[in-house]
């Protein structure tokens, strides 16, 4: 008799623990979802913020014809590529635009690939963050000419071949942010060791295109820029 009434007081106060449990589960899986999205709303709302500013600011509409043909491009060069794990053209075409055209265009380029290029390969909450990465590949290519002006052929293919790696780890914040937990170093280093291979790939398509392409690529934006800009007397 008092060992059945042992197991009954056991049996509750196991049922109120397995409740609390899950309880406390529930709050944390909650709580982690709304992080993630508070922090892509956040991304997303970067992005436009920077969009209006540069809206805002003088471009002629030469400049805007340009910049809107390469992004273009850079969209479309990203389709044919789909079957091959992260090689495409897109990241090479957003730096050279970038360095030739300076940190606005690299940043719009970057950024506007996405938006029409998703319209093919799919739509989604990475496509902020893709856009973030983008743009901030053509915005470093803009501070990289700003700072060391003309660079040569070696040191393009370097940062080109930089880029595979900078641009998967940008992504991988997303994969980390939306899939894993806990969110603490160990967990983002795993995230990128799982990567590597489709990073190595990315910059290995990066380093073919800048340096059998790059120099070549540059003079021809170069002169469309030239024609572009305006002369005061």
């Amino acid at each position: 008799m008092v060992r059945s009434w042992w197991l009954v007081v056991r049996s509750f106060f196991s049922r109120k623990t397995s409740e609390h449990s899950l309880k406390t589960t529930n709050y944390q899986l909650s709580t982690i979802s709304g992080v993630k999205y508070l922090i892509t709303a956040v991304v997303f709302i970067s992005i436009i913020l920077i969009f209006i500013v540069l809206e805002r600011s003088r471009i002629n509409p030469k400049q805007i014809a340009i910049i809107s043909a390469l992004s273009a491009v850079s969209a479309l060069g990203r389709i044919p590529f789909a079957g091959i794990p992260n090689v495409q053209p897109t990241t090479f075409i957003v730096i050279i635009s970038g360095y030739v055209l300076g940190i606005r265009a690299g940043f719009m380029v970057g950024a506007t690939t996405v938006i029409v290029s998703n319209f093919f390969m799919g739509h989604g909450p990475w496509t902020v963050w893709q856009m973030l990465a983008w743009g901030t590949a053509g915005v470093s290519a803009g501070l990289l000419k700003w700072v060391f002006g003309n660079i040569n052929k070696l040191q393009l293919t370097v940062f080109c071949a930089l880029w595979g790696y900078f641009f998967g780890w940008l992504m991988n914040l997303w994969t980390w942010v939306e899939y894993i937990y806990p969110h603490d170093l160990s967990s983002y280093l795993g995230v990128c060791a799982t990567s590597f291979m489709f990073d190595t790939l990315h910059a290995i398509g990066n380093t073919i295109l800048a340096w059998m392409l790059g120099k070549e690529f540059i003079s021809i934006i170069s002169r469309f820029k030239q024609k572009t800009e305006i002369t005061y007397l």
